[in-house]
């Protein structure tokens, strides 16, 4: 079988977000699997000497207007949350530690992470939240509560983002195909003609 298709991503991302919505049809379609990545924005931006795109001048405003209308053309609900941007150690603490037992529950928790902020608002950076979405989709509530203060999961996501960026991340979504990387949401048709002919 063909090597799965990576997902970079940061839970406070609405273009990361949109990109789970999408990715997982997108790479069925060509037999692949998805290895699903949760990765901390804020770790990037101090490498790289970036900023979250809303709060750049100028671009802040465009993005702010081009999320929506992204969600839109990709048919994906999307209400941005009171409170963006968040943290998102706690979600992402949660994925790399379900991902360890069954990583077949993933796509399922990492949708219902991102839906609960950027469809229905509700602040996933707390752990409590995190903890009761991670349940409400069947993982054990309890557990995965534990799970955002262990010790070896925080080192567990410590090393998926210094991978990450070691491996030339920088945003989200930051797709790898066969090496081949894709940034952003609006390279999904790239990455999906990349899967047909085999690069390009």
């Amino acid at each position: 079988m063909s090597a799965p298709i990576v997902f970079h991503f940061d839970f406070s991302s609405p273009y990361g977000y949109i990109g789970s919505e999408k990715i997982e049809a997108l790479a069925a379609r060509h037999g692949r699997g998805v290895d699903w990545r949760p990765m901390l924005l804020g770790a990037v931006f101090k490498v790289a000497g970036t900023a979250p795109l809303t709060s750049v001048p100028l671009k802040g405003d465009y993005s702010r207007r081009d999320i929506v209308r992204s969600a839109r053309f990709h048919g994906v609900p999307l209400r941005m949350p009171s409170k963006f941007p968040i943290a998102t150690q706690a979600p992402a603490r949660i994925v790399v530690w379900q991902r360890g037992r069954d990583a077949g529950t993933t796509p399922r928790l990492v949708k219902a992470l991102y839906r609960a902020y950027f469809v229905d608002g509700r602040d996933i950076s707390d752990p409590e939240v995190a903890a009761d979405v991670a349940g409400e989709t069947g993982v054990e509530r309890a557990a995965a509560r534990a799970a955002i203060d262990d010790p070896v999961v925080k080192d567990a996501l410590k090393r998926d983002v210094d991978a990450a960026i070691a491996a030339g991340v920088f945003g989200s979504p930051y797709i790898i195909v066969d090496g081949e990387p894709f940034w952003g949401v609006d390279r999904l048709d790239q990455v999906a003609a990349w899967l047909e002919r085999g690069g390009f």
